[in-house]
């Protein structure tokens, strides 16, 4: 038997004749073609002009995209824009509502106040007219009506101012030849108004002319314009 060194392997036996065949086998395999090695160079010439142009495409397609987003952008800063500036409207019409409706509220809280006060402040101009407003009553109600006149509560209503029936209310009525039209002649309550508003007409009597007077009056004036024309002319 034949002993075996551990560690180092045999090489196997490979025959001459096997070595001489591969040798010829490498010298008769053929070489590249001239053709394959021009063809080759024309495909590396061709290759830099190929990336050329794809790279002029992809450079339009790269700045075509950030027009399109600002165009993209534009029409959204415009449409925000719009809504804000309806949304402003929309705040200044509801601003100018709530003030109006406040002045309103506040009118009306004003008149209705004054509206309960209007019997003291009748009593207080009976008793002026009588001479009994004295003392520390007469005090009271000047600082009464001080108080009225600064929240707005304005007496109207006068002897011999014509009658308006939307300011006035008639409770009596006469006719006299004194007037020429329907005339407040005596004043029973005085009206009051704030600002516009007439919270109570003032409640009056009122005097109409007489029924004749007036074809009496047309009858004279009639008669004084023919003695200035030197009398009626004869047929």
């Amino acid at each position: 038997m034949t002993e075996e060194t551990p560690g180092f392997e045999q090489e196997p036996d490979v025959p001459a004749d096997a070595s001489a065949s591969a040798d010829a086998a490498q010298q008769s395999a053929p070489g590249p073609l001239a053709g394959d090695e021009q063809g080759d160079d024309d495909g590396a010439r061709e290759e830099p002009g190929a990336r050329s142009g794809a790279g002029d495409a992809s450079g339009q397609q790269t700045s075509a995209a950030p027009a399109d987003e600002l165009d993209q952008t534009r029409t959204a800063l415009h449409e925000r824009t719009q809504d804000l500036q309806r949304l402003q409207a929309e705040f200044q019409n509801y601003r100018r509502r709530v003030e109006r409706d406040r002045a309103s509220v506040k009118e009306i809280a004003v008149a209705n106040l004054l509206t309960e006060l209007l019997p003291v402040l009748d009593d207080i101009g009976r008793a002026r007219d009588h001479g009994e407003l004295v003392g520390g009553f007469k005090s009271v109600a000047e600082s009464l009506e001080m108080v009225a006149a600064k929240m707005g509560l304005m007496q109207f209503g006068k002897e011999g101012e014509p009658f308006d029936p939307t300011v006035h209310e008639a409770l009596m009525h006469s006719y006299s030849p004194d007037v020429t039209e329907t005339t407040c002649v005596q004043i029973l309550q005085p009206g009051y108004r704030i600002g516009e508003r007439t919270i109570r007409p003032a409640r009056v009597g009122v005097a109409e002319p007489q029924p004749g007077a007036k074809s009496e009056s047309a009858g004279e004036s009639g008669a004084a314009a023919d003695e200035e024309s030197g009398g009626p002319d004869e047929g």
